[in-house]
C-alpha cells in the first residue's frame, strides 16, 4: 500500500469518527428495531382527519428507537474512547465506565432508574 494511502487510514481510527460510527450504528439498529416493536402493537383505529395512522405510528416509534440507540451509542462509545486517551490504557474499566455514563445520563433522562447500573454491567460483560 502507498504511504500517502496509509494517511486516510490513520484519520478513521480517531475518537471522534469511532463515536460517528458507532452513534450510526445504533441509530441504524435502533431504527430496525423500532420497526420491529411497532409491529407488535395494536395498529389504532383509522381516524377521519389523520392519514395512515399505522405509518405515522411506525414512523414516529422507529425515529424515537433509534435516536435513543444512537444517543446511548455515542455516550458510550465517547466516553470509553476519552478514558482510553486519558488513561493511556486500554482495559474494561474503559467500558465499565462508558456503559454507566451513558446509562444514566440518557437512560435516566428519558426516566428508567437503573439504566446506568443495567448498561454498565451488561456491556462490561461484552
Amino acid at each position: 500500500m502507498d504511504p500517502s494511502e496509509l494517511r486516510y487510514l490513520e484519520d478513521e481510527n480517531t475518537p471522534v469518527m469511532k463515536t460517528i460510527k458507532g452513534a450510526t450504528g445504533g441509530f441504524v439498529a435502533g431504527t430496525i428495531w423500532g420497526t420491529i416493536v411497532a409491529t407488535w402493537h395494536d395498529v389504532p383505529r383509522v381516524e377521519r382527519n389523520v392519514a395512515l395512522p399505522g405509518l405515522i405510528r411506525t414512523l414516529k416509534m422507529m425515529g424515537n428507537y433509534g435516536m435513543t440507540f444512537a444517543a446511548v451509542t455515542g455516550v458510550y462509545i465517547g466516553v470509553e474512547q476519552l478514558l482510553e486517551n486519558y488513561r493511556m490504557k486500554r482495559d474494561s474499566i474503559n467500558g465499565a465506565v462508558g456503559g454507566f455514563v451513558a446509562g444514566a445520563s440518557v437512560l435516566g433522562y428519558k426516566g428508567e432508574i437503573y439504566g446506568g447500573i443495567f448498561y454498565s454491567s451488561f456491556t462490561n460483560l461484552l
